[in-house]
């Protein structure tokens, strides 16, 4: 099963200056597909950060998206991070020189075409809007922060280079809700779940208002997640612990 990740760039993110809206945005691309996101993780501007970050995760398979820091001013650090990670050198890409020339003529020159050097052996990701591109690279998207750029540039990723993958990834989610209980009560039912039921994932939800209920259900093949919650359910009613189940 293929994973996929995102990273979301910025000081002004982790400032709270700018609000991140990538991370939401992007589930809801992915689900529309029938695919689902694995992990995210926010980095602030910081070179030695962001070169970490992606040796990791290039030495995966995971298709991975990352928004931000590709622009032409100092403080955006993400092509050169990326470089860095594989051990290339920084290239200017004909093509996205190209894309940048047909739109800002000789205004192109001699800072926009900044947003032209990719890392040696990239692809162009197409910018619907302003044509300043993004790169591909092993299986890594980079794409502007602005979201009305970097999420039709998204979109466009998935459906050209994944399609053969839109729905394969089948999985159920069943859950109840738990009603005056504390999570700690629970732990041993939930760990025996686990351990007999690897290949499901279960989650615990716990609220407080109005009332302390746990939203608690597992994710995975159907016919074994309606096994497992069906084992939760005796053993609460068996212990006399109210529930209802949650419509999905």
């Amino acid at each position: 099963m293929n994973t996929f990740g995102i990273y979301i760039i910025g000081d002004e993110i982790l400032s709270g200056k700018r609000e991140d809206k990538h991370l939401q945005q992007a589930i809801t691309l992915l689900q529309a597909r029938g695919l689902t996101l694995s992990w995210a993780r926010y980095l602030g501007d910081d070179p030695a950060l962001l070169t970490s970050s992606f040796k990791h995760s290039f030495a995966s398979n995971d298709i991975v998206f990352s928004f931000g820091g590709i622009g032409a001013t100092p403080d955006d650090l993400t092509r050169q991070a990326a470089a860095d990670a594989l051990g290339l050198p920084i290239s200017r890409h004909a093509e996205a020189v190209a894309e940048i020339e047909a739109q800002f003529g000789a205004e192109a020159y001699p800072k926009r075409v900044l947003m032209a050097d990719f890392p040696l052996g990239s692809a162009l990701i197409p910018n619907p809007v302003n044509r300043c591109g993004g790169f591909a690279i092993h299986n890594h998207y980079f794409l502007p922060g602005f979201p009305q750029m970097a999420w039709p540039m998204m979109a466009w990723v998935l459906d050209t280079h994944y399609p053969q993958l839109f729905n394969t990834q089948v999985s159920s989610e069943v859950a109840i809700k738990v009603f005056d209980v504390p999570e700690s009560q629970l732990i041993d039912l939930m760990q025996e779940i686990v351990q007999k039921y690897p290949t499901l994932k279960l989650f615990s939800l716990p609220s407080l208002s109005p009332k302390k209920t746990i939203e608690l259900g597992l994710k995975g093949e159907l016919n074994t997640c309606r096994l497992a919650i069906t084992e939760i359910q005796l053993y609460l009613d068996s212990h006399q612990i109210a529930w209802q189940t949650l419509e999905n």
